[in-house]
Order: C-alpha cells, then sequence, then structure tokens
C-alpha cells in the first residue's frame, strides 16, 4: 500500500531482486481521490530529524505511505524495528526482502522509547519486518521495545503491528503477555489471493493468531487490515469481515492497494469512495467497535485518534449505550 516507485534508473543494490524476473506491469494513473501533496512542512523536517538522530528505521518511509507528509507534520511516525530487510517476499510490499544481519540490534528498544519520548507521542505504533531467521521470530524485541516504551513515557499507549510469528512455537504469548494496548495483525488480502500476494504466509494461522490475542486477554483490543483493488470480489471481502468478527476483532481498516513498482502485484482497480463507504456501513453492522475504510486509510493513519475512538466505543458498549 504505497506510492508507485520508479526503479529503473536506481544505481544502488537492487531493492527487490525476488521480483526482477517479473514482466512489468502497466502503471495506471491515479483518481484524483488518491491524490496527496508531497510532504516538506516543518513538522515533517522536525520528526525526520529525529527519527534519523536516533538511528531508526519507520515503515512510512520503507513502505512509500501516501500519508507520510500528513503524519510526521503531527510528529506521529511508525516505528519500523528489527531491521529494515525482510525475509518474506509478499507481492504487495515495498521493504526490500533478503537475509537480514544475524541477529538483533538489542539497544534499539531504548532509542525507540527516546524518540516516542522526545515526540511526546500520546500514542505510537510499532511493527517489524518478517524474522523467519529468528527462533522466536523476533517476539522478544518487540517484549523490550514495550517495556522500554512504559518506561520511558509512562502515559503513551502502544500499538503494535506484527508478524505472524509462523512456526515459531508459542512465542508470540510473550508478546501478548506484555499487553500492548492495540494487538494488530493484518490479514491483507483474502484467502484466494494468498498464494500470488502474500505467498509466505497463511490465512487461517494469521486469523488464529488475532483469535489467539482474545483468547489469551479478552480485553486486549485487536486489529486487522485489508487493501482491495488486488482482484477481490465484495462477497469475498464480506466474508473476511466475518472470519474477523469470529475471531474477535475489534477494529478493521480497509484501503486501497498502490502499487510500489512495476515489479510489484499489478492494481486490478481503484476503488470508489463510495463503495469504501459501503464497507464501512456493512462492516459497523457486523459488528466492528471501529471501522477506518477510505481509499488513503492504512493501519497506522490516524491511530492515536482512532485509539480514542475504539476506547470511548468499547465503555459505550459496556454501559449499554449502543448495541
Amino acid at each position: 500500500m504505497a506510492n508507485l516507485i520508479d526503479l529503473k534508473g536506481e544505481k544502488a543494490r537492487v531493492r527487490h531482486p525476488e521480483k526482477q524476473s517479473r514482466p512489468d506491469s502497466p502503471v495506471q494513473r491515479k483518481p484524483d481521490w488518491i491524490r496527496v501533496k508531497a510532504p516538506g512542512s516543518k513538522g515533517y523536517s522536525e520528526t525526520r530529524e529525529i527519527v534519523k538522530s536516533k538511528g531508526l528505521v519507520t515503515v512510512c518511509e520503507e513502505a512509500g505511505c501516501p500519508n507520510i507528509g500528513e503524519c510526521w507534520d503531527k510528529k506521529h511516525a511508525t516505528m519500523m524495528i528489527l531491521g529494515e530487510v525482510c525475509t518474506r517476499a509478499c507481492s504487495f510490499c515495498n521493504v526490500s526482502t533478503g537475509k537480514p544481519p544475524a541477529g538483533v540490534d538489542e539497544d534499539e528498544p531504548r532509542r525507540v522509547a527516546e524518540a516516542v519520548a522526545e515526540m511526546g507521542l500520546q500514542h505510537v505504533v510499532i511493527t517489524s519486518v518478517d524474522r523467519d531467521d529468528l527462533v522466536d521470530g523476533g517476539a522478544m524485541h518487540f517484549v523490550n521495545t514495550i517495556e522500554a516504551i512504559r518506561a520511558a513515557s509512562p502515559g503513551t499507549t502502544i500499538e503494535i503491528l506484527t508478524p505472524d510469528f509462523l512456526r515459531k512455537d508459542g512465542w508470540e504469548n510473550r508478546v501478548i503477555d506484555a499487553k500492548p494496548d492495540v494487538f494488530n495483525h493484518n490479514l491483507e488480502t483474502v484467502p484466494r489471493l494468498y498464494l500470488s500476494i502474500r505467498p509466505g504466509a497463511r490465512y487461517f494461522h494469521s486469523l488464529r493468531l488475532l483469535q489467539k490475542v482474545k483468547d489469551r486477554d479478552p480485553n486486549q483490543f485487536t486489529k486487522s487490515g485489508l487493501m482491495v483493488g488486488l482482484g477481490e470480489t465484495k462477497e469475498e471481502v464480506m466474508q473476511v469481515m466475518d472470519d474477523m468478527r469470529s475471531a474477535g476483532v475489534d477494529f478493521l481498516t480497509i484501503g486501497q492497494y498502490l502499487q510500489p513498482t512495476r515489479k510489484h502485484a499489478p492494481i486490478d482497480r481503484f476503488v470508489t469512495p463510495d463503495e469504501f463507504r459501503s464497507y464501512e456501513e456493512i462492516a459497523r453492522a457486523k459488528g466492528f467497535l471501529m471501522v477506518s475504510a477510505t481509499p488513503l486509510t492504512r493501519s497506522s493513519h490516524h491511530a492515536g485518534e482512532d485509539f480514542a475512538r475504539l476506547r470511548a466505543a468499547r465503555e459505550a458498549l459496556n454501559a449499554g449505550q449502543i448495541a
């Protein structure tokens, strides 16, 4: 879910070597409702300086998020831990694929916590690359980062966007037990498209991870997201909604897939704003506490404001004010 980047003139190392043999996909002109302003505000520059001074990586940059200008202007940044090289090769994603350097950066949790405190964040989102090379899949690095943030900035609420911890023998339980305020894991697309879009993952394993969070800690908010415009049908999206509700997911995000490069999965179509509004109405009717469904919706976009609304919705539900 990123902006198109033309790599033909790039002199540096090939960012996606596993995709170079794929044929180029045609570039589609973005409709007016997808256009965003280029970043360049004072707030953006200040956030960038803090991130760079701490030697941190953000998914905002790595994934080429279209909302980076708006979010960084408000000093909102999604920290990406465990390095910048992913062991998976999802066809939608702009994060570099390859063999990561061995081990983890043990000092990274401290630097992330310092950045959170320096930016004065009320709510922070922490995500990561997939690290299939690690015995725990990076679970303890998430735990250490959560603990460091709580020590440095006790008032900050913490949202994590995790990998699936596939074949990691229960290490995800350590992350759940660290009690982040929101546990987010994106299903990304409908089951039929997993082989081509998310080949290293398993749909029902990801669904079970979200269910496990609720089983282990019913009070922990869970969140998951979908991209649309990849060739899915409305009926398939509605079935995923039902699957998520069966797993107890509280918060659903739906956004337009945007092709990072010509070597990535092509856009099937641009979903209209009216269709996004329809998805939101359907999802709310199915019982999600929070729904964000717009062309530019991303997992971390407006995360702080949405968390406040999410908490208020649960309080109102518990008080019997809404059905």
